[in-house]
């Protein structure tokens, strides 16, 4: 790829600015930041418009005071990268660049910068210096070093720290901080705030820099913008002012009036409840892995044992944990409290024991998935080295198209590490990029963890289903999208020419459909699902 232009997901091309665009850049934005604040608006610089920072902006940018006048004016701050910068031109057209399954995401994007005119998007560090707010949306990503192992791992803090760096040198005194990254806790008051005075001191400010803490559960998928907007938030400020700062904005900008802010008295405590908070949902999932392995061995259908026990009120957050936890949040934050626990809050002694060996479970779960293909594969006298194998679903969780940690890729990687031909389908995805950019994928690739993965780097998304299921010897059930709820098995083994080895992931498939695939001659196996092996048992005996 030229380091002279950024290409975007749909392949257009975008010259990267030149030393002579940034001063142009700036007085565009300040003239149009000028405009805005003579007309009352606060101006908002949301630091990094990925994921979370392009839907934060937006619903800030679509904020109203009680008149029903647009109140905040907000400029989207992307780093003119070769991976990032595309965002920003498209951005500018009033496009989102982020695809969302929420039908509201689009539309907010296109109102507030093609009809409001409250929403643009910089490349200029400079913009930071006409900020009444700064909120960082930056990544603070966890590396880890082996799979199956986070306690080698590290925090990678480069760019957060660099970015608040750049924002003390330019913001103005009173403007507020808001980080919204999931970081290690105890960043804020000791990474970011002796960061930030430091250059404050060096520019003769003698205030102290106002920083805060908000963390959002955002939930990529049909609420895209209500689980940032209509949620409950938690935040908290270095010092008085900045907690009334945060918390004055946050009723501004969000729905507090129905989903009231709970306010901490530090930043660390703010922080420490997103790691805890995302720590405990990973645990329960991580739980569920041994009764799973339990279930198979024992005759036992682990999805009717679930369904019973979540009648119990107290119960009913149970989740069957599929082939792997996915999404950015879960595989990764209770690595970044273990990490701050010595490297930022300085203790050297182990007290971490749950929270590392859940990470580790989920984090290899997708082995066992492809142990299941393999076996049932052998049942029907098939070698799984010369097998096609056709996986359903690359998203980590139902109905959405995000890829990130998703338990599918485990699953693939060690089904081509065992010598399988591998195809993939899923409604919501055009690219699976950490398999066709597996060679320079931003993070380092799962792909060093197994053997065989060169190929893997040709897999794309299969668009056509029933051509994707011809000629295959299994099919792997891998994620509850709408659409594989209600295969048929009669079309299933039409399409693909023969019977084949079914293998469900996630609970999707319910007896009178294991038994039809049974009496069609697949071979049926699935997580959790010990039952199947009795039931196979007894339409041999009819």
């Amino acid at each position: 790829m030229s380091q002279h232009v950024s290409v975007s997901p749909d392949g257009v091309e975008y010259p990267i600015p030149k030393e002579e665009d940034y001063p142009k850049e700036f007085e565009k934005m300040k003239g149009l930041a000028d405009a805005a604040r003579s007309e009352g608006k606060e101006i908002v610089v949301v630091m990094g418009v990925g994921f979370v920072g392009a839907v934060m902006a937006a619903i800030v940018a679509d904020t109203v005071d009680k008149d029903g006048k647009p109140s905040k004016f907000v400029i989207g701050m992307q780093r003119p990268s070769v991976r990032s910068f595309w965002k920003i031109p498209m951005l500018n057209r009033g496009e989102s660049p982020v695809k969302a399954e929420d039908p509201e995401v689009a539309p907010m994007i296109k109102r507030c910068v093609v009809d409001k005119k409250t929403l643009v998007a910089s490349f200029s560090y400079d913009v930071l210096s006409l900020a009444d707010v700064v909120i960082v949306d930056v990544q603070c990503d966890y590396a880890k070093n082996d799979l199956g192992n986070v306690r080698t791992g590290y925090v990678e803090m480069a760019a957060l720290e660099e970015s608040l760096e750049v924002i003390a040198k330019h913001i103005p005194q009173e403007a507020l901080v808001l980080i919204e990254t999931t970081v290690p806790p105890g960043t804020t008051e000791h990474v970011a705030y002796p960061a930030m005075k430091k250059i404050f001191q060096s520019r003769g400010i003698e205030s102290d820099p106002l920083l805060a803490h908000s963390y959002e559960r955002v939930m990529p998928g049909r609420e895209y913008v209500a689980s940032i907007r209509d949620f409950w938030r938690v935040c908290s400020g270095i010092n008085d002012k900045a907690r009334e700062k945060v918390v004055r904005f946050l009723n501004e900008v969000l729905s507090t009036d129905k989903f009231p802010l709970t306010v901490l008295d530090c930043p660390i405590e703010s922080e420490t409840a997103k790691i805890v908070e995302n720590s405990y949902r990973a645990t329960i999932l991580a739980f569920l892995d041994e009764w799973s392995l339990y279930a198979e061995r024992n005759g036992v259908d682990l999805i009717k044992v679930i369904k019973a026990i979540k009648v119990r009120p107290t119960h009913s957050n149970m989740i069957f944990p599929g082939p792997g936890i996915g999404g950015y949040c879960l595989p990764k934050d209770g690595g970044l409290g273990i990490w701050a626990y010595k490297h930022i809050l300085g203790f050297e002694d182990d007290i971490f024991k749950f929270t590392p060996l859940s990470i580790d479970i989920n984090d290899t779960r997708g082995m066992h998935a492809a142990e299941l293909v393999r076996d049932a594969l052998r049942n029907m006298n098939v070698s799984i080295a010369a097998a096609k194998i056709i996986v359903l679903g690359a998203s980590y969780r139902e109905d959405v198209g995000d890829t990130r940690y998703s338990g599918s890729e485990i699953l693939i990687r060690k089904l081509a590490e065992m010598g399988a031909e591998i195809r993939v389908h899923d409604p919501y995805l055009d690219h699976w990029w950490e398999f066709e950019n597996q060679e320079v994928y931003p993070s380092d690739s799962k792909s060093r963890f197994f053997r065989n993965q060169q190929k893997l780097s040709e897999l794309k998304i299969e668009k056509d289903f029933q051509k994707a299921l011809h000629q295959t010897d299994a099919i792997v059930l891998a994620v509850r999208h709408e659409e594989y709820l209600e295969l048929d098995p009669d079309k299933i083994v039409q399409s693909t020419g023969k019977p084949v080895a079914v293998v469900d992931c996630f609970g999707i498939l319910d007896d009178e459909k294991i038994k039809h695939y049974l009496e069609l001659g697949c071979e049926v196996k699935g997580l959790g699902r010990g039952h199947i092996r009795r039931m196979k048992d007894l339409i041999k005996k009819k």
